[in-house]
């Protein structure tokens, strides 16, 4: 959680990653941020990210994009 949530303050430093639930439906990430987050985190975490995960529940708050990295590690 610790690499993700520096990765995550790296990308937006002005949004609370810890508290925050609804960063996608609430617009607090936009797609720009997704994409480049995807990236970041398909690096970090030596995962892929298709295009059937990128669905706002996985995106919507810190704990919905540990559970995904740790879902695609297992798959890998």
């Amino acid at each position: 959680m610790e690499t993700l949530m520096e990765i995550l303050e790296e990308l937006r430093p002005d949004v609370d990653f810890a508290d925050e639930k609804s960063l996608v439906t609430g617009g607090v990430l936009d797609s720009f941020d997704i994409i480049s987050l995807v990236g970041q985190l398909n690096d970090e975490f030596d995962i892929t990210i298709k295009p059937a995960n990128l669905v706002p529940e996985n995106f919507d708050s810190a704990e919905a994009m540990l559970a995904l990295i740790e879902k695609l590690q297992d798959e890998e």
